[in-house]
């Protein structure tokens, strides 16, 4: 489990020839006791890994639809606690990396200490935090290198060149290509400068890279993928997993492996 198994996982889906997929989905949207078996399903229609968001009242980087996965969740009770309850005792059955994305207020809440030591009892490979700039690191990133959790770092598209590559230096696991200026949420296409961002990204970064935000068709997956080392999609998995639209779901994740014939 850890950065370790997250990377290795990664190395083994490229040097197959595919492209890696990770879903997005919310804890405790449909009730944190489904939350294993929505693993189950995300991994066996070939997900690479999976992130999974923890419910927050006040989110930053979450468009219309995660926020309202969000309210979902907090209304059928989830806590940051429950959660963790919950992996810690069906962890084992997922065999994929798991991703937490979350904010540093619940973090702080929590306790630094206390949020690190359930994130290795629960298993949890990296984190994702969109508020935590880089300046900041040091607020929990030497205590998630020491406990073996990778801390994934976010690349915009407007950040200067100087800056991706300390972003690109610091990212652990993969860096997140951001691919459009905005929240998350489907969009129908993206403007014509995100390949070159991806291709410069590709360039300055020690670890692969995954094109995330607006991504929702199989399309889209072949499209970006073709530049970078695949793509995390989150809104799209969450409105197919809400209309328990299986085949639609399958067809997306399954995109991922069919880059290698476009070579």
């Amino acid at each position: 489990m850890g950065r370790a198994f997250l990377e290795n996982t990664f190395i083994k889906v490229l040097e197959n020839g595919d492209k890696v997929f990770v879903p997005y989905i919310m804890a405790g949207d449909g009730g944190v006791e489904n939350l294993t078996d929505q693993l189950l399903k995300l991994e066996n229609y070939g997900a690479t890994a999976i992130e999974i968001g923890i419910p927050f009242s006040d989110p930053v980087a979450d468009g219309p639809t995660i926020q309202e996965a969000g309210k979902r969740a907090l209304q059928s009770g989830a806590t940051l606690s429950s959660i963790f309850d919950h992996l810690k005792l069906r962890r084992r059955e997922v065999k994929i990396p798991i991703i937490f994305m979350t904010y540093m207020n619940p973090i702080f809440h929590y306790s630094i200490e206390r949020f690190v030591s359930d994130c290795v009892e629960a298993g949890v490979d990296a984190l994702i935090i969109p508020d935590l700039p880089m300046e900041h690191y040091d607020l929990i990133g030497p205590q998630l290198k020491e406990a073996g959790v990778a801390l994934i770092q976010l690349a915009t598209l407007t950040s200067p060149l100087s800056r991706l590559e300390a972003i690109a230096k610091l990212s652990e696991g993969f860096l997140y290509a951001v691919t459009i200026n905005g929240t998350t949420g489907a969009r129908e296409g993206f403007d014509t400068t995100i390949e070159d961002h991806l291709k410069k990204l590709k360039a300055i970064s020690p670890v692969p890279v995954l094109a995330g935000f607006g991504i929702s068709q199989p399309e889209h997956v072949r499209e970006l993928s073709s530049v970078c080392d695949g793509v995390v999609v989150g809104s799209r998995v969450i409105d197919l997993l809400q209309k328990n639209d299986n085949n639609a779901l399958l067809s997306l994740i399954q995109s991922a492996k069919m880059t290698k014939l476009e070579y």
